[in-house]
């Protein structure tokens, strides 16, 4: 390999010590981490107008910024605005979006799956392989909030534009998510949980800046405060057999429910419930 090359080799998205403090809390602890997405081309609000106008209609999502953190999903109200409009006047429109699956642009796959080439051997250590990647870019006006929600991915959050604060509860925690929201969850039910105003002492408060990260579990609650100015993130995320294993689990204790038989607790490592797991799919196959 000759100088130029050398030099030129970009450099890599997670510093080492990112890595290492990564290594240390996946999968179930959410934890800061480091990037060094800033400034990225691909990231710019231009760049990411010009992405969003090319996507399909079924990937996009926008709406009004300041919402209650318990909103219903089908109360969240239009902000009037085509998509592009939206992200070309962010700072001012008081809205949110998220673009879904970017992963499906090829610069935007290459952006994807060199950040997760590097966490790849630890995932693959402790979850298995990296499954069902994805890209989802949000951005955020002044003061938006992003109400109090769970996701099913391995998800890191990197912040590359404006401050935010996301604050994330621990996950299988049932007073947070009962075990009936998890099954409808699972079955294509809305992301959104209901909020009470008791739970926040249980959050843990993870302020970021451009060049920081946030891991957040599988399934973890969270909510995102954003900051004064508008906000970009990149949340490059991942399935695991752990977490296609908890999804199958909630699925089947829903057709048990259904049915009136007892369900079955979900534990910390749903990958080892294989029996419950193969009853599931045998009852799956069978169409019931």
């Amino acid at each position: 390999m000759t100088a130029h090359s050398i030099a030129a080799a970009p450099a890599a998205t997670f510093p080492d010590s990112a890595r290492a403090t990564f290594a240390a809390a996946y999968p179930d602890q959410p934890i800061k981490l480091t990037h060094r997405l800033t400034g990225h081309a691909l990231l710019t609000l231009d760049a990411l107008a010009e992405l969003a106008e090319r996507m399909p209609a079924t990937s996009v999502e926008y709406n009004l910024g300041k919402l209650p953190l318990g909103v219903r999903p089908e109360d969240t109200p239009s902000n009037g605005l085509s998509l592009g409009e939206t992200i070309r006047t962010i700072e001012s429109n008081g809205s949110w979006a998220v673009l879904k699956n970017v992963e499906r642009d090829p610069v935007y796959a290459i952006l994807l799956d060199t950040a997760l080439a590097e966490l790849e051997p630890i995932v693959d250590t402790q979850t298995g392989p990296m499954l069902h990647r994805e890209a989802f870019i949000f951005l955020s006006s002044p003061d938006s909030v992003t109400p109090f929600h769970m996701d099913p991915e391995h998800n890191i959050l990197l912040q590359i534009m404006g401050t935010k604060i996301m604050t994330v509860f621990p996950a299988r925690d049932e007073e947070l998510v009962p075990a009936q929201k998890s099954e409808e969850f699972h079955n294509g039910g809305h992301r959104n949980l209901l909020w009470q105003d008791g739970f926040k002492a249980r959050g843990s408060a993870f302020p970021l800046v451009p060049g920081e990260a946030v891991h957040v579990p599988v399934k973890a609650p969270h909510f995102v405060e954003n900051g004064p100015a508008v906000s970009v993130s990149l949340s490059v995320t991942w399935r695991s057999e752990r977490s296609v294993a908890e999804s199958e689990l909630h699925s089947f204790n829903a057709l048990l429910r259904k049915r009136g038989l007892p369900t079955g607790a979900v534990s910390a490592q749903p990958e080892k419930q294989g029996l419950r797991r193969f009853f599931y799919r045998v009852m799956r196959k069978l169409g019931a």
